[in-house]
């Protein structure tokens, strides 16, 4: 079976090679006028939250080694998805990568702006399972604090933010096409959550992948069009004011029938707590 399509880079960054680094599925037509695919330039101040995940080593400095997204939900604590801290995309465990940086508070990634923050530890969920994508998360630990503004509350299982047809927005700097043309400022993509049940039937298993509604979270538009895409990995979905999933994979960017999927982030939250962890500093986010 063909894995879904994770939504990180798997290589270094060139630029006349990126299509065939990372592999589409069926890539579709998108709109003119895509960014995220489909999408809109944001200043990070309005999203504060969303963080670059950097090695410039590994990745170059065309797009300042940006390779993955994340998310802030403690003052030292980002998310992000756990397939972005595999060997196959960094090179090496990601202790071992000495260039790792988050950057915070930046829009245009070769900006002067916000600030490159060094990672002090990187926990990678011992339940993730790679074929499957399920509990595709990790945790990262920051060397200095951001501030507490710059955190986004977690959605608790039950909360109203996860009903299907919720409004929601996703953001990242990743391929704003399907095909291989990488933003340099950040972009944001309104999306809907959709059901459980459609979801299934658009991922039922096979070649495009399975979804599973205990660890994961489907949004996107029937018609397509609007969705994450390569380089948005790990990066935030946000409804109602809090985090609801984080970029996973997909099938293709933006095709129709074809939702986005994130990880779920109420059940990263189960799982943090069965591991012992503090959900984030999140618990400070909390509503």
């Amino acid at each position: 079976m063909r894995h879904p399509i994770a939504r990180a880079l798997a290589r270094p960054l060139v630029m006349a090679a990126v299509a065939a680094a990372i592999p589409l599925a069926s890539a579709a037509p998108v709109a003119a006028d895509s960014v995220v695919v489909g999408g809109f330039p944001v200043d990070v101040s309005k999203a504060p939250w969303t963080v670059a995940l950097s090695s410039r080593d590994r990745f170059g400095g065309t797009r300042a080694g940006q390779f993955c997204g994340g998310v802030a939900v403690g003052r030292t604590t980002v998310l992000t998805a756990a397939h972005c801290m595999g060997e196959n995309v960094l090179g090496a465990p990601p202790e071992q990568v000495s260039d790792f940086r988050v950057i915070a508070g930046r829009t245009d990634l070769l900006s002067d702006q916000g600030k490159e923050i060094a990672i002090r530890g990187a926990w990678v969920n011992p339940g993730y399972d790679p074929q499957s994508s399920v509990g595709d998360f990790a945790v990262l630990t920051l060397a200095e604090p951001l501030p507490q503004s710059a955190v986004i509350a977690m959605a608790a299982a039950g909360d109203a933010a996860y009903e299907p047809g919720t409004g929601a927005t996703v953001y990242g700097w990743g391929d704003v096409t399907g095909g291989g043309d990488y933003a340099r400022s950040l972009r944001g993509a309104n999306v809907h959550v959709v059901s459980d049940a459609d979801c299934g039937k658009a991922y039922p298993g096979g070649a495009e992948g399975t979804y599973s509604a205990a660890s994961m979270l489907c949004a996107g538009e029937d018609w397509g069009g609007r969705d994450a895409c390569q380089g948005d990995s790990g990066g935030p979905l946000v409804a109602r004011g809090k985090l609801i999933g984080l970029v996973s994979w997909g099938s293709g960017c933006g095709r129709a029938g074809r939702p986005g999927v994130y990880a779920r982030v109420s059940d990263l939250m189960r799982a943090l707590d069965r591991n012992g962890r503090k959900a984030a500093d999140g618990r400070q986010g909390t509503a």
